[in-house]
């Protein structure tokens, strides 16, 4: 069956519907199929290895649903696959990485933390990222892991996630950090505590807007008219891609069970 031309985008779970929400804005006639892998999340403590095949088989799902674009909105899963599968497949795909340059750019003190999972900041991407845009200037590097995860349970208000921001935003407050970048993106969803914790005078840098630009450069197909609201899929808990879909403003996206078939 022919489908539609779509973009696709995926994440380990739900913190890529803070980019699907940037792309339709940059391109509100486009339908966007995103993936939510939360069966597997986390991702920042998963192998190069697991992540790269789970990467692979979400993108053939992506391809099989109509995608002609792919954006990997997961930082973690952009430094451990979006190289190889460039390589495999016939078909643009936009990654996502912590905003290091632009948080330079920003800082006025050139005191810039960078929050991220733990398999981003040891990335062979990141670090040649942080050779790139970096010299004496070095970011404050805070690892948060378990964060991410604890988004994923959909309970933002929640005591121990409260209790996580504040054990990673310490470092950052220590160091007087006056702009940090919230490299994963599940820390948008959770930006309001982030600044609540850090201060109002710290700049957040999220990289959702450039991502979206870079997607709409890139889309090549003629606009769907009536517009689709998105299509969501994921193998995790539905009510909470429901709820964080419509935290990010996505209130006629469709939800719907990610059935994967074996190999």
């Amino acid at each position: 069956m022919n489908r539609p031309a779509s973009i696709g985008v995926f994440d380990s779970g739900v913190g890529g519907l803070t980019v699907l929400r940037a792309i339709r804005e940059a391109l509100p006639e486009a339908r966007l199929i995103y993936v939510a892998d939360s069966a597997n999340a986390p991702y920042g403590d998963r192998s190069d290895a697991f992540l790269l095949e789970r990467s692979r088989r979400i993108t053939r799902f992506l391809v099989e649903q109509g995608a002609r674009l792919i954006v990997v909105a997961c930082n973690t899963a952009t430094a451990a696959a979006i190289t190889a599968l460039r390589a495999e497949f016939d078909l643009p795909f936009v990654g996502i990485e912590p905003g290091v340059k632009p948080a330079l750019a920003r800082s006025d003190a050139r005191r810039v933390g960078v929050l991220a999972t733990p398999s981003t900041l040891r990335s062979a991407k990141f670090r040649a990222l942080l050779h790139t845009h970096t010299s004496a200037d070095e970011p404050v590097l805070q690892p948060c892991p378990g964060l991410a995860d604890a988004v994923e349970r959909g309970d933002l208000a929640a005591p121990d996630l409260k209790a996580l921001i504040h054990q990673f935003c310490k470092p950052l407050r220590a160091a007087r950090c006056d702009t940090v970048v919230l490299g994963c993106t599940h820390y948008p969803l959770l930006a309001s505590a982030i600044q609540t914790e850090l201060g109002p005078h710290v700049q957040l840098i999220d990289t959702a807007d450039p991502v979206a630009r870079q997607t709409a450069r890139l889309w090549k197909a003629e606009p769907t008219r009536p517009a689709e609201p998105p299509h969501l899929f994921t193998n995790g808990d539905l009510a909470v891609l429901r709820r964080m879909a419509d935290l990010c403003g996505q209130h006629d996206a469709t939800v719907q069970r990610w059935e994967e078939v074996q190999d």
